[in-house]
């Protein structure tokens, strides 16, 4: 039997990112052939891909892609926060924008489905997705997309890699830029107040009624309570009604208007937005581990 040497493992870890045990076993059940030895890898890293799907991914990163009047802003989610900085994950998050934008797949299924190859992995972006776990392991997944092609010029804004905004506009590039950067400073609900949801009106209503009523105001002064309540809301969560982040003495609307410049949508995503997180208690956890571990002595 060939000998496994220190030189092979490192190589073999270099190309497959698993445990140096993991390396060692396989090159030496592949009696030292390196590419034996990192198809069992691969075999091994699916088992634990398997494993690792069930696992929840509330970290991640927000991509943009345009191209002209065509683009995508997706949601990549990941396990943990060193994820987000691997160069794997985020090419991954990178050209699956670009796929949306340049595909339309209908859905994350659909996108999954589309042709790409990164890091060995392959033929299809899904197939990366699952090779990726394995290799990185912690559980990944594409969590919401949207896809912009009405014939609107495109503004999109960064804010690190967790908060990501497109603008969809007619006139001037710098004060929709401006727009996509006010977007994921105020975080917005809606472009006016009259297309704010009737959900969120109702729930505001509820907490106003709550308040007014704890108020002990006569009917007549309650209603007036509430209604100015709601008012209020609706102009801090509608675009046009807030005031300019870079100049917070003309609202957003005026500051359009005096740039001859009309926004006609936007999308806003915020990594891990509305997905309950796991609170791990490492002391209760390894107490588990330690009470395991005396039942099975």
């Amino acid at each position: 039997m060939a000998a496994i040497t220190a030189s092979m493992v490192a190589e073999l870890r270099g190309k497959t990112d698993a445990p140096m045990m993991e390396c060692k076993k396989a090159l030496t059940e592949a009696g030292g052939n390196l590419e034996k030895a990192e198809e069992i890898l691969r075999v091994k890293l699916g088992n634990k891909a398997g494993k690792a799907a069930a696992r929840v991914t509330a970290e991640g990163v927000v991509s943009a892609w345009i191209e002209g009047t065509t683009g995508a802003l997706l949601e990549t989610n990941c396990e943990t926060d060193f994820v987000t900085k691997n160069d794997s994950f985020l090419a991954l998050a990178r050209a699956a924008a670009e796929l949306v934008a340049r595909h339309n797949p209908s859905d994350v299924a659909a996108l999954g489905a589309l042709p790409y190859s990164q890091d060995g992995f392959g033929p299809t972006l899904e197939d990366v997705r699952k090779g990726l776990i394995g290799k990185i392991g912690e559980n990944m997944s594409f969590r919401r997309f949207k896809r912009f092609s009405g014939g609107n010029k495109l503004a999109s804004y960064l804010h690190g890699t967790r908060i990501g905004v497109v603008v969809e506009y007619q006139g001037d590039d710098t004060a929709a830029k401006d727009v996509a950067m006010h977007v994921a400073a105020m975080k917005p609900v809606a472009l006016a107040s009259s297309d704010v949801p009737a959900e969120l009106i109702e729930k505001e209503r509820s907490v106003a009624t709550a308040k007014a009523q704890e108020s002990g105001k006569p009917a007549d002064i309650a209603a007036k309570m509430i209604e100015g309540s709601v008012q209020k809301y609706l102009k801090e969560v509608s675009l046009f009604n807030q005031p300019f982040v870079k100049n917070d003495k003309q609202t957003v609307e005026q500051m359009l208007k005096a740039a001859g410049t009309t926004v006609k949508g936007f999308t806003l995503y915020v990594v891990g937005e509305g997905i309950e997180k796991k609170v791990d208690d490492f002391a209760a956890e390894v107490a588990a581990q330690v009470a395991a571990a005396k039942s099975t002595a």
